[in-house]
């Protein structure tokens, strides 16, 4: 189970010369290993690098209060020394007495309390607003990126989907009821520690299924697994495992093609040479998704599915849930990659995601999204954790930004406008005509 890199959990098939990856999982069986890379050198380490380096040269954006106050500051300065010299060499007598009542007045009205309270106020309350949505910004650019960002890119599994296999569809055969194709499945899976085992075993257990002893279990590489049950050979696994055992799958064949079309992956079962039926098991698509994205499109963002998993699967979510534009079978190297290609297109892209595998690209991307229920490292390498683990959040956090920057940029204005009316008068532009 390569899960901790990849991302996917859907166990991966290694035989003898193959390169493992320190930190996966061995599911079944026992080997011997050697160790090729150790330290800095494992890909553990690399991907950690990767985040590291992402984080580091991430260009920083001034805040807009540190540039308006960079020019604002120097500037009554100079306007109050202009006063004191006007004051002093045309003023009325006292001169010494107006000149220093004028200057000061400029000094005191021009005081840029305002425009430092402007922007930290606003923050607070976004900060807090996001909070009360279960979006948690980490770094203080997020908040004003966020109402930026054109462009969300989505890790598939864990982020759109829940990152659970489960058995979504059961196909018995005429004469075999479903709670009897899903026991001897699921008899058969006892003995194994694969993801869909898992997804097969946990169904049986939602219906209290009794699960029958099972002899002779075999597992059989990139096919499936074979056992005996009642004396007589069972077998689990793909269409391929099927045909060199010369079951026929008659009418299964076609209800198997469905399935694949929408993204499950299909587990036949045979019993002593007879199809029995199928199982499908997909990853289910959180119940706000599909919304979540469509919020996000509504507001004029595009948004990419990116994924490991094989295109099939890749276009059935993607159609699902109303995206586009999707891209599969990317290695965990290649999903930063694709965020610095959008980048370089001009674009402002946030990635979401959850896994280990995502932490480079939520570096890497304008604005990084973790799912809260992810790992420790994604949520590290992110700005913003979401912590209901809904996509929902994403489009929270865009609106919430937008609203702090219109609210910070109407502080600003508000501070100047004060300060534009006020210092010409504490400077005595009026004295000539008013007196004051």
């Amino acid at each position: 189970n390569e899960s901790m890199l990849t991302g996917e959990p859907i166990a991966v098939s290694k035989k003898v010369g193959d390169e493992v990856v320190g930190g996966s999982v061995n599911k079944s069986g026992s080997f011997l290993f050697k160790a090729n890379r150790i330290g800095k050198d494992t890909a553990l380490s690399q991907i950690i690098e990767m985040v590291r380096k992402a984080q580091n040269t991430k260009p920083a954006i001034g805040r807009l209060a540190d540039k308006v106050s960079s020019i604002f500051v120097p500037t009554v300065l100079i306007i109050a020394t202009l006063t004191m010299m006007a004051w002093f060499n045309f003023g009325p007598d006292p001169k010494l007495t107006y000149m220093l009542v004028a200057t000061v007045a400029v000094l005191i009205i021009a005081c840029p309390c305002a425009l430092g309270l402007a922007t930290p106020i606003s923050v607070m309350v976004g900060v807090g607003k996001a909070a009360e949505y279960g979006v948690l910004i980490r770094k203080g650019d997020a908040l004003q990126k966020a109402g930026q960002l054109t462009t969300v890119v989505l890790d598939k599994t864990g982020t759109i989907t829940e990152g659970k296999p489960v058995v979504t569809a059961l196909e018995p055969k005429d004469g075999v009821s479903e709670d009897e194709l899903l026991m001897i499945a699921a008899s058969v899976e006892q003995n194994s520690e694969h993801p869909l085992a898992e997804a097969v075993l946990e169904a049986s257990k939602e219906r209290g299924l009794d699960l029958a002893p099972i002899d002779s279990f075999e597992a059989i590489s990139g096919h499936g697994v074979k056992a005996k049950y009642e004396n007589k050979v069972v077998l689990l696994g793909n269409e391929n495992l099927m045909k060199e055992n010369g079951i026929n799958l008659g009418e299964l064949t076609g209800k198997s093609q469905e399935l694949s079309r929408v993204g499950q992956t299909v587990i036949f079962v045979a019993h002593a040479g007879e199809p029995l039926g199928l199982l499908g098991i997909s990853d289910r698509i959180k119940s706000d998704s599909r919304d979540a994205i469509a919020r996000l499109q509504e507001a004029g963002i595009k948004v990419v599915m990116l994924t490991g998993d094989n295109r099939a699967t890749a276009a059935s979510v993607a159609e699902l849930v109303g995206v586009d534009d999707f891209i599969a079978e990317v290695l965990p190297e290649d999903k930063a990659n694709e965020i610095t290609k959008l980048q370089e297109q001009g674009e402002k892209v946030a990635m979401v995601g959850d896994g280990i595998n995502d932490a480079p690209a939520l570096a890497g991307a304008d604005v990084g999204f973790a799912i809260g229920t992810g790992t420790d490292v994604a949520i590290e390498s992110a700005d913003i954790t979401l912590m209901r683990g809904s996509l929902n959040g994403v489009s929270d956090a865009v609106s919430i930004s937008q609203a702090t920057l219109r609210n910070i940029k109407e502080n600003l204005i508000g501070a100047f406008g004060y300060n534009t009316l006020a210092i010409p008068i504490a400077a005595g532009v009026l004295y000539p005509f008013i007196g004051v």
